[in-house]
């Protein structure tokens, strides 16, 4: 197998299905906006406040993982920062050609300061705009009932979706702490959701076994999965989801570090995708998790073995799978499709193997 680097994957067109703003701003931006917002961070160097963020070894749990966004949320509460962040994650995003990005986040999780709901979703909304404007990322926002607070705030987000249907918003989704927390509860705001036709997706079997996963599906009508690290333990959910090609949103680095999986080596993203369901490479957390989808890529490519042309499955599946409509994701596929053919192993990596295999062949002497 030809061996692939980062800087040929970062060259590839990619999706972005899950990630979530709150956990992916620059640390440059947290300390610029603290100075700005007279806001007091645990730490003002670079590297430390870095190192109090990034969840690598020090994380036990998924809800030790959410610790850190108590940090970024503290200087996520004005309109300007809010704006700000969304443009530089477009921007970044850019960086490494991912071409569709979708962005979750909990608007009540922004009201600190006494912003209303409405003016918190316009500035991201706005953001990503110019983002897409000056840096040709298509987008989408994702707004994000939380668990662990009320099946009542989970409903009104349902109603900011929407509201903000066909003006930025393209869906919903359920996010935070899932033991002790099911799905199930907050039911009613899906059942909102899916009346007014809008799409939506829920965290399930990150950090909760299969149930969690039907909960989302059966109760919740979710058209995608967040994660479902824990699928393969049940057989026949499993299958039904492969059967109804229910997108799974698979984000690695992250998984390891919340301790949805124990370590790299025994997580399920190998026998998903050879098992044949559609499953998504994204991000999680830019920050939180020191990735991106490129960096995610590269590990399923050193990991597991995966070439360039699983690769670009996995891309066309993150494709496949975007809230779009119909036609315009038809027009998008056609685009990329086109453009992946035009990539092939480098050029250095075929001549080892032909020098390989042309050894092979000559005769013992």
């Amino acid at each position: 197998m030809a061996p692939l680097t980062l800087d040929f994957i970062e060259k590839l067109p990619k999706t972005d299905l899950h990630c979530h703003l709150d956990g992916s701003l620059r640390i440059e931006t947290i300390l610029d906006l603290a100075h700005q917002q007279k806001v007091k961070l645990p730490a003002e160097d670079p590297d430390k406040l870095f190192k109090l963020i990034y969840a690598g070894e020090r994380c036990a749990s998924l809800d030790d993982y959410l610790k850190a966004f108590d940090i970024t949320l503290s200087v996520m509460q004005t309109e300007e920062s809010l704006y700000r962040t969304a443009y530089e994650l477009a921007e970044d995003c850019a960086r490494e050609n991912v071409r569709y990005l979708e962005v979750r986040y909990s608007p009540m999780l922004h009201t600190q300061r006494g912003l209303k709901l409405a003016p918190i979703v316009e500035a991201v909304i706005q953001g990503l705009r110019a983002g897409e404007r000056d840096f040709g990322v298509r987008s989408g926002v994702i707004l994000c009932g939380i668990r662990s607070i009320s099946a009542e705030s989970s409903l009104r987000m349902a109603e900011l979706c929407v509201a903000f249907k066909n003006r930025g918003v393209i869906g919903f989704d359920l996010a935070g702490a899932e033991y002790n927390y099911p799905a199930k509860d907050h039911k009613d705001a899906f059942q909102l959701i899916l009346n007014n036709n809008v799409n939506c997706t829920a965290h399930a079997g990150e950090a909760y076994g299969p149930e969690s996963i039907a909960q989302a599906i059966h109760y919740c009508g979710a058209h995608r999965i967040g994660h479902g690290t824990r699928l393969r333990e049940n057989g026949d959910l499993l299958n039904y989801v492969n059967d109804h090609r229910i997108p799974l949103e698979i984000c690695l680095s992250s998984n390891v570090q919340t301790r949805a999986a124990p370590d790299f080596e025994s997580h399920p993203l190998p026998f998903f995708y050879t098992y044949g369901l559609r499953v998504t490479i994204n991000t999680d957390n830019r920050l939180v998790t020191n990735t991106t989808v490129s960096k995610e890529m590269l590990l399923v490519h050193q990991l597991y073995g995966l070439g360039l042309d699983d690769l670009k499955e996995l891309i066309i599946c993150g494709f496949k799978s975007a809230f779009l409509p119909y036609r315009e994701k038809a027009d998008l596929l056609k685009k990329v499709t086109k453009e992946l053919s035009g990539f092939v192993e480098p050029a250095h990596a075929k001549d080892r193997k032909e020098a390989a295999v042309s050894a092979s062949a000559k005769p013992v002497s």
